[in-house]
């Protein structure tokens, strides 16, 4: 897992430790310093801690004039033991939201789990970014880390599957990224007509 890296080839479109508005603003990373660990395996220092100690993130793309962040996530996604999505959104989400974002991609190839407790925190931010015209959509989470959220429901507030299932964002801007989910969001949805 050390070998894996956030995507960093949208550098020259936004760099979060860059960003006064984010919520990794000044943060300094090394490059030959290998020292976070997500249970006994080493994670490359380009990813950022919320707080959390199973899962990273790095938030690759933020527009605040079209309200759009891209976060791009790796290990395990554990509500049950760690209350990783509270941190998450009181760390990193609210300080996005309080700047106006309302449309998340959210990214989870490198996810490797989903463990679940309640769903007030999903519902929290469902709420906040739907009652503006926003969205979240998770994109490449592996199949059975989506066949676990649905096992609860926690699926209900993201868009997510089809198309989004196996989307090669890679060769994409960050935009043409964002106005693609969004055309698969609203479509499923029906959010702007």
């Amino acid at each position: 897992m050390h070998t894996l890296e956030p995507y960093y080839a949208w550098r020259n479109h936004y760099v979060a430790s860059e960003d006064e508005r984010s919520p990794f603003f000044g943060r300094e990373y090394s490059e030959l310093e290998y020292s976070r660990l997500v249970y006994n395996h080493y994670i490359h220092p380009q990813w950022d801690d919320f707080g959390s100690p199973t899962l990273l993130c790095k938030i690759l793309y933020v527009d605040y004039d079209d309200r759009c962040a891209i976060l791009e996530f790796i290990g395990e996604w554990n509500d049950c033991l760690y209350n990783d999505i509270a941190l998450l959104k009181r760390n990193v989400i609210d300080e996005l939201l309080a700047e106006g974002v309302r449309k998340f991609v959210l990214i989870g190839e490198n996810v490797l789990n989903f463990h679940h407790s309640d769903d007030c925190y999903y519902e929290e931010w469902f709420e906040e970014v739907t009652e503006e015209d926003g969205w979240i959509a998770l994109l490449n989470f592996r199949e059975h880390v989506v066949a676990d959220m649905q096992a609860i429901d926690v699926d209900s507030y993201f868009a997510l599957g089809g198309e989004l299932a196996e989307l090669g964002w890679r060769t994409m801007t960050p935009m043409h990224l964002v106005e693609h989910v969004d055309g698969c969001v609203n479509e499923r949805w029906g959010l702007l007509d």
